[in-house]
């Protein structure tokens, strides 16, 4: 249900975004608002805690992003709160950003390699993702996990490529255990 609501708000403001012609503004300022909340986040805990008023939250609320973000963030946020939906104010802002992304064309996409790649490793990485998908362009974002012992993992939304040693050695061993010796 949580999923479900996040995405209602995000889309929501979203396209209220592409009808104003305002998704750069809005964009700026839900990454501010990102920041803001996963730098402190005892913020989040203050929005959520049962023992602080509505009436108390919405005013801190209004105190934080009012005349620094247009009304319609602001207003996102006080329905949010009205609603009693603050724990999903990041879900909410992850989705809006989605849509954005996915609006200019842009992916996101995560490798994990068994070593540290080389500029002209990841730029390769890059230009084959391009050529391979419907995106203009990526946010990369490389990481290190030893245990693939060579080769990479590629995730970009839901979809895998595992082209790692470890995996293929996986398959070889659960292929070895069904063979049978007469």
């Amino acid at each position: 249900m949580a999923k479900l609501a996040a995405d209602v708000y995000g889309e929501a403001l979203f396209g209220l975004a592409v009808e104003q012609n305002k998704i750069d503004a809005w964009a700026e300022q839900i990454k501010t608002a990102e920041l803001v909340f996963s730098e402190n986040p005892d913020f989040l805990g203050l929005l959520t805690h049962p023992k602080i008023t509505k009436e108390e939250k919405l005013s801190v609320v209004e105190n934080v992003f009012g005349g620094r973000f247009d009304d319609e963030v602001t207003g996102l946020l006080t329905v949010i709160v009205e609603k009693g939906r603050c724990s999903e104010i990041p879900a909410v802002f992850a989705v809006f950003l989605d849509k954005v992304r996915e609006y200019r064309k842009i992916g996101v996409a995560s490798v994990v390699s068994a070593t540290e790649l080389s500029t002209p490793q990841r730029k390769r990485i890059e230009e084959k993702l391009l050529s391979q998908t419907k995106y203009e362009s990526f946010e990369m974002r490389y990481s290190v996990d030893a245990s693939l012992i060579g080769g990479m993992v590629i995730r970009i939304g839901d979809r895998v490529v595992d082209a790692s040693i470890r995996s293929k050695l996986e398959r070889m061993a659960g292929s070895l255990s069904g063979i049978q010796l007469s």
